[in-house]
Order: structure tokens, then C-alpha cells, then sequence
């Protein structure tokens, strides 16, 4: 394994590299960093859960799981209405009753009308929101399935860990090239000493 500036790389067979991911999730768990604690600057409970859920598994395959993985991982993250199980129809169906709950409160000079009016709107900018994100996020993974995956290695990007995983072809030898950083800058001190007490690393 080597480190640099970059991050903890190594260049081998498939089950190096998924060593080389369970032997970084290994010393990241032994930091606490999977749990939620006082100190924010060693805990990452979510972005830890993510890498965990993303890092290449021995049953898996570059071109199937890690790619469709990367596209997932790469796309726009779901909006509040998505979050809330609303669908754009849903939101639209509760705008049209806000407005009408409006209309009626109007009529009976209740003191919100423009209240429900408002959430009314609310829900109209929620469904188009989702609208929007779903037809986004469904061309970005077109977009990284049929052409990224062509010109780029698989990666992994959060508050965390930054990874780059490559397929490269040395004769007639099937390699990979996994490399992992860890963007807390105390965390990856920690880490540089835990793998270097595992494995040894080379600068």
C-alpha cells in the first residue's frame, strides 16, 4: 500500500482491493467514527454508513455492482417531497385542497386564508421540485451508466472518504487501482497510523 497526498492506494487483484476497503473501514470503525458522539470532527456515523454501503464486497463485480452503486451514489439527492413518500401528484392533489380550504375560509371570514393559500403553494414548488430531481437524477445515471463508466474509474465521494476505484489490464492480468482518502485531515492521521501498524505503508 502506498500514501500519499492524495490518499491510501493499492494496485492488485480484485479481493487486494477489497481488502485494501475492509482494512480502511476496519480502522475508521476503531476510531468511533461510525457512531454519533460530542466531539462532530471524529464522528460520521451517515458518511461512514454510505462508504461502508458502497466499498466493493467479495460477491460483487466492477462492472455490474460498483458501477450501478456509483451511479446511485453520484446522483441528486431526493428532495423533501421524496423524503416525505409524496409523489408530484400528491403535492398537486394537496395544493388544489389548500386552495380550495382558502377559498372556503374566505368565504366564511376565517382568519387564514392566506395561510392555506400559501401552503398551497408550497406544495405546488414541492412537486415540481421532485419533478425535477427525478427526471435529473434518471439522465445523470443514463449519462454515468452508458458513458462516465467509459472514460473514468468507479469513485465514491462524501463528507468522509473520497475513493477512486480503476480497471487496468497489464498483459494479460486483470488489475485494479483503489484509492482511498480520508478528507478529515486529524482522521487521517489516525488512520495513517492504524494501517501503518496493520500493514505497513510505503511513501
Amino acid at each position: 500500500m502506498e500514501e500519499s497526498i492524495s490518499g491510501f492506494k493499492v494496485r492488485g487483484t480484485w479481493a487486494d482491493i477489497i481488502e485494501h476497503g475492509e482494512c480502511i473501514t476496519r480502522a475508521l470503525r476503531d476510531t468511533g467514527a461510525h457512531t454519533a458522539s460530542d466531539n462532530p470532527s471524529s464522528s460520521y456515523p451517515e458518511a461512514f454508513a454510505e462508504w461502508d454501503e458502497w466499498r466493493p464486497k467479495p460477491h460483487e463485480h466492477i462492472e455490474d455492482d460498483i458501477s450501478e452503486k456509483t451511479a446511485e451514489q453520484a446522483s441528486v439527492d431526493e428532495g423533501k417531497g421524496e423524503k416525505d413518500g409524496e409523489s408530484p401528484t400528491d403535492d398537486i392533489q394537496t395544493a388544489g385542497e389548500k386552495l380550495t380550504e382558502s377559498s372556503e375560509e374566505q368565504e366564511d371570514d376565517d382568519e387564514s386564508p392566506a395561510d392555506k393559500a400559501g401552503e398551497s403553494m408550497e406544495h405546488v414548488a414541492r412537486a415540481a421540485d421532485t419533478a425535477g430531481r427525478k427526471a435529473l437524477r434518471k439522465v445523470e445515471e443514463t449519462v454515468y451508466d452508458q458513458v462516465m463508466t467509459q472514460i473514468a474509474p468507479y469513485y465514491f465521494d462524501n463528507e468522509l472518504i473520497s475513493a477512486n476505484l480503476e480497471q487496468v489490464t497489464t498483459g494479460d492480468e486483470e488489475e485494479f487501482v483503489f484509492e482511498v482518502n480520508v478528507n478529515d485531515d486529524d482522521l487521517k492521521s489516525v488512520i495513517s497510523e492504524r494501517l501503518t501498524d496493520e500493514d505497513g505503508i510505503d511513501q
